[in-house]
Protein backbone atom coordinates (compact mmCIF):
# COMPACT_ATOMS: atom_id res chain seq x y z
CA UNK A 1 0.00 0.00 0.00
CA UNK A 2 2.65 2.51 -1.06
CA UNK A 3 1.69 6.07 -1.86
CA UNK A 4 1.95 5.18 -5.55
CA UNK A 5 1.03 1.52 -6.18
CA UNK A 6 1.53 1.79 -9.93
CA UNK A 7 1.15 -1.04 -12.40
CA UNK A 8 4.07 -2.21 -14.47
CA UNK A 9 4.01 -0.77 -17.96
CA UNK A 10 3.99 -3.30 -20.74
CA UNK A 11 6.95 -3.06 -23.07
CA UNK A 12 8.93 -4.96 -25.65
CA UNK A 13 12.30 -6.48 -24.71
CA UNK A 14 14.22 -3.55 -26.14
CA UNK A 15 12.32 -0.93 -24.20
CA UNK A 16 13.61 1.15 -21.34
CA UNK A 17 11.27 -0.28 -18.69
CA UNK A 18 12.11 -3.89 -19.63
CA UNK A 19 15.86 -3.38 -19.30
CA UNK A 20 15.53 -1.53 -16.01
CA UNK A 21 13.31 -3.92 -14.08
CA UNK A 22 14.31 -4.98 -10.58
CA UNK A 23 12.92 -7.78 -8.46
CA UNK A 24 11.05 -6.30 -5.49
CA UNK A 25 8.99 -9.37 -4.64
CA UNK A 26 10.66 -9.34 -1.22
CA UNK A 27 8.59 -6.29 -0.28
CA UNK A 28 5.47 -8.29 0.64
CA UNK A 29 7.22 -10.23 3.41
CA UNK A 30 9.30 -7.17 4.32
CA UNK A 31 6.18 -5.05 4.81
CA UNK A 32 4.54 -7.73 6.97
CA UNK A 33 7.51 -7.87 9.34
CA UNK A 34 8.07 -4.11 9.34
CA UNK A 35 4.43 -3.17 9.94
CA UNK A 36 4.01 -5.83 12.64
CA UNK A 37 6.92 -4.35 14.60
CA UNK A 38 5.65 -0.80 14.07
CA UNK A 39 2.14 -1.81 15.16
CA UNK A 40 3.32 -3.32 18.45
CA UNK A 41 5.77 -0.53 19.28
CA UNK A 42 3.47 2.23 18.09
CA UNK A 43 0.50 0.93 20.05
CA UNK A 44 2.46 0.72 23.31
CA UNK A 45 4.48 3.94 23.04
CA UNK A 46 1.62 6.14 21.80
CA UNK A 47 -0.81 4.72 24.36
CA UNK A 48 1.59 5.51 27.20
CA UNK A 49 2.41 8.97 25.84
CA UNK A 50 -1.24 9.91 25.24
CA UNK A 51 -2.28 8.64 28.68
CA UNK A 52 0.42 10.65 30.44
CA UNK A 53 -0.27 13.75 28.34
CA UNK A 54 -3.98 13.68 29.10
CA UNK A 55 -3.58 12.90 32.82
CA UNK A 56 -0.61 15.14 33.56
CA UNK A 57 -1.41 18.24 35.66
CA UNK A 58 1.30 20.03 33.66
CA UNK A 59 -0.35 19.55 30.26
CA UNK A 60 -1.62 23.15 30.17
CA UNK A 61 1.15 24.13 27.78
CA UNK A 62 1.44 24.80 24.05
CA UNK A 63 4.06 22.06 23.58
CA UNK A 64 1.75 19.55 25.28
CA UNK A 65 -1.15 20.60 23.02
CA UNK A 66 0.92 19.87 19.92
CA UNK A 67 2.18 16.59 21.42
CA UNK A 68 -1.40 15.41 22.04
CA UNK A 69 -2.28 16.17 18.41
CA UNK A 70 0.90 14.49 17.18
CA UNK A 71 0.22 11.34 19.20
CA UNK A 72 -3.41 11.24 18.05
CA UNK A 73 -2.31 11.49 14.41
CA UNK A 74 0.09 8.58 14.94
CA UNK A 75 -2.74 6.49 16.36
CA UNK A 76 -4.65 6.80 13.09
CA UNK A 77 -1.81 5.08 11.27
CA UNK A 78 -1.27 2.43 13.97
CA UNK A 79 -4.89 1.28 13.82
CA UNK A 80 -4.66 0.91 10.03
CA UNK A 81 -1.67 -1.43 10.19
CA UNK A 82 -3.58 -4.72 10.73
CA UNK A 83 -5.41 -4.08 7.43
CA UNK A 84 -2.11 -3.42 5.68
CA UNK A 85 -0.49 -6.52 7.19
CA UNK A 86 -3.39 -8.65 5.97
CA UNK A 87 -3.13 -7.11 2.51
CA UNK A 88 0.56 -8.01 2.20
CA UNK A 89 0.00 -11.43 3.73
CA UNK A 90 -2.43 -12.21 0.92
CA UNK A 91 0.03 -10.88 -1.66
CA UNK A 92 2.92 -12.92 -0.25
CA UNK A 93 0.84 -16.10 -0.07
CA UNK A 94 -0.31 -15.68 -3.67
CA UNK A 95 3.28 -15.07 -4.79
CA UNK A 96 4.67 -18.11 -2.98
CA UNK A 97 1.96 -20.40 -4.37
CA UNK A 98 2.16 -18.72 -7.80
CA UNK A 99 -1.60 -18.24 -7.85
CA UNK A 100 -3.89 -15.27 -8.06
CA UNK A 101 -5.14 -14.18 -4.65
CA UNK A 102 -8.85 -14.78 -4.14
CA UNK A 103 -9.06 -11.63 -2.00
CA UNK A 104 -9.21 -8.32 -3.84
CA UNK A 105 -9.31 -5.06 -1.84
CA UNK A 106 -12.24 -2.84 -2.73
CA UNK A 107 -12.30 0.91 -3.30
CA UNK A 108 -13.54 1.59 0.26
CA UNK A 109 -10.66 -0.45 1.72
CA UNK A 110 -8.10 1.51 -0.29
CA UNK A 111 -9.67 4.84 0.61
CA UNK A 112 -9.72 4.10 4.34
CA UNK A 113 -6.14 2.80 4.54
CA UNK A 114 -4.71 5.68 2.53
CA UNK A 115 -6.70 8.31 4.44
CA UNK A 116 -5.39 6.95 7.75
CA UNK A 117 -1.86 6.88 6.36
CA UNK A 118 -1.97 10.46 5.15
CA UNK A 119 -3.41 11.66 8.46
CA UNK A 120 -0.42 10.18 10.27
CA UNK A 121 2.19 11.19 7.69
CA UNK A 122 1.24 14.83 7.25
CA UNK A 123 -0.20 15.24 10.72
CA UNK A 124 3.23 14.15 11.94
CA UNK A 125 5.01 16.61 9.65
CA UNK A 126 2.80 19.59 10.51
CA UNK A 127 2.75 19.03 14.26
CA UNK A 128 6.52 18.52 14.40
CA UNK A 129 6.79 21.90 12.71
CA UNK A 130 4.39 23.32 15.32
CA UNK A 131 6.73 22.09 18.06
CA UNK A 132 9.62 23.80 16.24
CA UNK A 133 7.73 27.10 16.01
CA UNK A 134 6.72 26.75 19.66
CA UNK A 135 10.38 26.46 20.67
CA UNK A 136 11.16 29.43 18.44
CA UNK A 137 8.59 31.58 20.28
CA UNK A 138 9.79 30.37 23.69
CA UNK A 139 13.49 31.10 23.03
CA UNK A 140 13.65 33.86 20.42
CA UNK A 141 10.61 35.77 21.77
CA UNK A 142 10.63 34.87 25.48
CA UNK A 143 8.49 37.87 26.44
CA UNK A 144 5.51 36.47 24.53
CA UNK A 145 2.70 35.48 26.88
CA UNK A 146 2.54 31.74 27.57
CA UNK A 147 -1.26 32.05 27.92
CA UNK A 148 -1.38 33.60 24.47
CA UNK A 149 0.78 30.78 23.11
CA UNK A 150 -1.60 28.27 24.71
CA UNK A 151 -4.63 29.85 23.07
CA UNK A 152 -2.77 30.08 19.79
CA UNK A 153 -1.73 26.42 20.07
CA UNK A 154 -5.37 25.34 20.34
CA UNK A 155 -6.39 27.46 17.35
CA UNK A 156 -3.40 26.34 15.26
CA UNK A 157 -3.99 22.68 16.15
CA UNK A 158 -7.61 22.94 15.05
CA UNK A 159 -6.61 24.59 11.78
CA UNK A 160 -3.96 21.97 11.07
CA UNK A 161 -6.41 19.15 11.74
CA UNK A 162 -8.73 20.70 9.13
CA UNK A 163 -5.82 20.95 6.66
CA UNK A 164 -4.61 17.40 7.34
CA UNK A 165 -8.09 15.93 6.98
CA UNK A 166 -8.59 17.86 3.74
CA UNK A 167 -5.32 16.53 2.30
CA UNK A 168 -5.97 13.04 3.63
CA UNK A 169 -9.34 12.85 1.89
CA UNK A 170 -8.30 14.74 -1.26
CA UNK A 171 -5.21 12.70 -2.11
CA UNK A 172 -7.00 9.31 -2.07
CA UNK A 173 -9.73 10.82 -4.26
CA UNK A 174 -7.06 11.82 -6.78
CA UNK A 175 -5.65 8.29 -6.56
CA UNK A 176 -9.03 6.72 -7.22
CA UNK A 177 -9.50 8.94 -10.29
CA UNK A 178 -6.30 7.48 -11.79
CA UNK A 179 -6.70 3.85 -10.70
CA UNK A 180 -7.94 0.76 -12.51
CA UNK A 181 -11.65 0.12 -12.16
CA UNK A 182 -11.03 -3.54 -11.28
CA UNK A 183 -7.89 -2.78 -9.23
CA UNK A 184 -8.69 0.28 -7.12
CA UNK A 185 -5.45 0.09 -5.13
CA UNK A 186 -3.30 0.44 -8.26
CA UNK A 187 -2.60 3.59 -10.23
CA UNK A 188 -2.60 3.58 -14.01
CA UNK A 189 -0.02 5.98 -15.51
CA UNK A 190 -0.66 4.88 -19.10
CA UNK A 191 -2.92 7.77 -20.17
CA UNK A 192 -2.06 11.46 -20.30
CA UNK A 193 -5.11 12.31 -18.18
CA UNK A 194 -4.01 9.95 -15.44
CA UNK A 195 -0.43 11.24 -15.63
CA UNK A 196 -1.74 14.73 -14.97
CA UNK A 197 -3.68 13.55 -11.91
CA UNK A 198 -0.62 11.72 -10.57
CA UNK A 199 1.58 14.78 -11.05
CA UNK A 200 -0.96 17.05 -9.33
CA UNK A 201 -1.04 14.68 -6.35
CA UNK A 202 2.77 14.52 -6.35
CA UNK A 203 2.93 18.32 -6.31
CA UNK A 204 0.58 18.46 -3.32
CA UNK A 205 2.63 15.83 -1.49
CA UNK A 206 5.98 17.53 -2.09
CA UNK A 207 4.56 20.98 -1.30
CA UNK A 208 3.14 19.63 1.97
CA UNK A 209 6.66 18.50 2.85
CA UNK A 210 8.91 21.28 1.52
CA UNK A 211 7.14 24.29 3.03
CA UNK A 212 6.96 22.80 6.56
CA UNK A 213 10.63 21.76 6.21
CA UNK A 214 11.69 25.34 5.48
CA UNK A 215 9.70 26.62 8.46
CA UNK A 216 11.17 23.96 10.76
CA UNK A 217 14.76 24.60 9.67
CA UNK A 218 14.39 28.38 9.98
CA UNK A 219 12.85 28.10 13.46
CA UNK A 220 15.54 25.80 14.81
CA UNK A 221 18.39 27.73 13.19
CA UNK A 222 17.14 30.88 14.93
CA UNK A 223 16.75 29.03 18.23
CA UNK A 224 20.26 27.57 18.05
CA UNK A 225 21.66 30.98 17.13
CA UNK A 226 20.03 32.61 20.17
CA UNK A 227 21.18 29.84 22.50
CA UNK A 228 24.73 30.10 21.19
CA UNK A 229 25.01 33.92 21.37
CA UNK A 230 23.02 34.43 24.57
CA UNK A 231 24.74 32.00 26.87
CA UNK A 232 24.65 34.54 29.71
CA UNK A 233 20.83 34.51 29.65
CA UNK A 234 20.80 30.76 30.27
CA UNK A 235 23.66 30.44 32.80
CA UNK A 236 21.19 30.09 35.65
CA UNK A 237 18.89 27.84 33.59
CA UNK A 238 21.35 25.28 32.33
CA UNK A 239 18.94 22.36 32.57
CA UNK A 240 16.25 24.27 30.66
CA UNK A 241 18.77 25.01 27.92
CA UNK A 242 19.83 21.35 27.77
CA UNK A 243 16.22 20.18 27.54
CA UNK A 244 15.53 22.69 24.78
CA UNK A 245 18.54 21.44 22.82
CA UNK A 246 17.45 17.81 23.27
CA UNK A 247 13.99 18.59 21.91
CA UNK A 248 15.52 20.42 18.93
CA UNK A 249 17.99 17.69 18.04
CA UNK A 250 15.46 14.91 18.46
CA UNK A 251 12.78 16.60 16.35
CA UNK A 252 15.33 17.42 13.63
CA UNK A 253 16.67 13.87 13.70
CA UNK A 254 13.23 12.23 13.53
CA UNK A 255 11.99 14.63 10.86
CA UNK A 256 14.96 14.34 8.52
CA UNK A 257 15.55 10.62 9.05
CA UNK A 258 11.96 9.57 8.47
CA UNK A 259 10.60 12.05 5.95
CA UNK A 260 13.49 13.34 3.81
CA UNK A 261 14.59 9.99 2.23
CA UNK A 262 10.97 9.05 1.60
CA UNK A 263 10.04 12.21 -0.29
CA UNK A 264 13.27 12.32 -2.28
CA UNK A 265 12.80 8.72 -3.35
CA UNK A 266 9.08 9.28 -4.04
CA UNK A 267 9.95 12.02 -6.54
CA UNK A 268 12.44 9.82 -8.40
CA UNK A 269 10.21 6.75 -8.16
CA UNK A 270 7.23 8.55 -9.71
CA UNK A 271 9.10 10.39 -12.46
CA UNK A 272 11.06 7.34 -13.62
CA UNK A 273 8.04 5.04 -13.49
CA UNK A 274 6.08 7.48 -15.62
CA UNK A 275 9.06 7.77 -18.02
CA UNK A 276 9.35 11.50 -17.42
CA UNK A 277 12.91 10.91 -16.21
CA UNK A 278 14.29 8.01 -18.30
CA UNK A 279 17.32 7.03 -16.24
CA UNK A 280 17.87 3.29 -15.85
CA UNK A 281 20.09 3.44 -12.77
CA UNK A 282 17.72 5.78 -10.98
CA UNK A 283 14.78 3.52 -11.83
CA UNK A 284 16.48 0.49 -10.29
CA UNK A 285 17.60 2.36 -7.17
CA UNK A 286 14.26 4.05 -6.44
CA UNK A 287 12.26 0.85 -6.89
CA UNK A 288 14.69 -1.17 -4.77
CA UNK A 289 14.82 1.24 -1.82
CA UNK A 290 11.17 2.33 -1.94
CA UNK A 291 9.96 -0.31 0.57
CA UNK A 292 12.81 0.62 2.93
CA UNK A 293 12.18 4.38 2.94
CA UNK A 294 8.41 3.79 3.20
CA UNK A 295 8.87 1.69 6.34
CA UNK A 296 11.31 4.29 7.67
CA UNK A 297 8.66 6.99 7.21
CA UNK A 298 6.10 4.73 8.90
CA UNK A 299 8.45 4.14 11.83
CA UNK A 300 8.04 7.82 12.64
CA UNK A 301 4.93 6.99 14.68
CA UNK A 302 7.12 4.98 17.09
CA UNK A 303 9.75 7.72 17.46
CA UNK A 304 7.40 10.65 18.04
CA UNK A 305 6.45 9.57 21.61
CA UNK A 306 10.12 9.94 22.54
CA UNK A 307 9.76 13.65 21.76
CA UNK A 308 7.30 13.73 24.65
CA UNK A 309 9.92 12.05 26.84
CA UNK A 310 12.48 14.74 26.02
CA UNK A 311 10.02 17.62 26.25
CA UNK A 312 8.12 16.53 29.38
CA UNK A 313 10.65 18.09 31.77
CA UNK A 314 10.56 21.26 29.68
CA UNK A 315 6.76 21.39 29.84
CA UNK A 316 6.85 20.80 33.61
CA UNK A 317 9.43 23.57 34.09
CA UNK A 318 7.59 26.12 31.92
CA UNK A 319 4.23 25.53 33.63
CA UNK A 320 5.87 25.84 37.05
CA UNK A 321 7.39 29.13 35.88
CA UNK A 322 4.00 30.44 34.78
CA UNK A 323 2.40 29.45 38.09
CA UNK A 324 5.27 31.00 39.99
CA UNK A 325 4.95 34.29 38.12
CA UNK A 326 1.19 34.28 38.58
CA UNK A 327 1.49 33.88 42.35
CA UNK A 328 3.84 36.84 42.73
Amino acid sequence: MEMWNMTELTANPASFSYNCTVDTSYRFTFYQVCYSIIFLLGLVTNSLALRRLCMSPYAKNSTAIYMVSLTTADFFFVISLPMRIYFYHQKARALSSKTVSSWTPGAAYCQITFILKYISLYGGIFFLVCIAVDRYLAVVHPLASTIRRLRMAKVVSGGIWCLVLGLSVGLPLLRSAASHQNKPCLLDPSSQHHKTIILVALGLVLGSFLLPTLILLYSYCRVLSVLRHSWHRYRNHRRTRQHTLRVIYWVLGVYLLCFLPYHINLLGYTLTHMKLLPHCGLTIVTKAVHPVVLCLASFNCCLNPLIYYFSSSLVHREVQGVRGNGSQ
